[in-house]
């Protein structure tokens, strides 16, 4: 594979990471599914796997969503702002400390957005702890599985 195909199967996997914050946008999917292009295009037995493994994961993350209670994450009060503060702590909580970071990442991205919006920090912990029960840990488990594909996937291009 090619390396501008690579790009593209990289460019997807971000636009599905990114597609969990969005309502309505198949995020998994389209993490699934850039995968999926990339083990039929690499003959390698290591591409097979992280498909494998990618189709594990996202099932269990579906399992795991349906346990929990149903997204309102937008009814707590959180705006569109929160949300790109809360994926972008994911997402660099995830490059510091692979893969478990991007927990803490998501839940200080949250109380970072809700601190610039709210002012004070008795305030946006409470709206922090409000937002993580209407939703949040739903989109904590679809964002962690997501971030976890792309991270095996990435592993295997670069020591593939």
């Amino acid at each position: 594979m090619g390396a501008w195909e690579l790009l593209l199967v990289a460019v997807v996997l971000l636009l599905g990471i990114g597609g969990v914050l969005v309502p309505g946008v198949p995020g998994p999917w389209l993490v699934w599914a850039a995968v999926l292009w990339w083990a039929l295009q690499d003959p390698e037995p290591v591409a097979w796997w992280v498909l494998v493994g990618a189709s594990v994961v996202l099932l269990v993350a579906q399992g795991i969503r349906w346990l929990l209670p149903p997204r309102r994450f937008r009814e707590s009060g959180a705006t569109r702002r929160t949300a790109v503060y809360a994926g972008a702590g994911a997402l660099v909580g995830f490059c510091v400390v692979p893969v478990i970071g991007s927990i803490p990442g998501f839940i200080g991205g949250i109380y970072l957005g809700e601190r610039l919006r709210l002012g004070r920090h008795g305030e946006a912990v409470t709206a922090t702890r409000t937002a993580m029960r209407a939703g949040g840990w739903s989109v904590l488990t679809e964002l962690f599985a997501c971030l976890l594909i792309a991270g095996a996937w990435l592993g295997a291009v670069i020591w593939g």
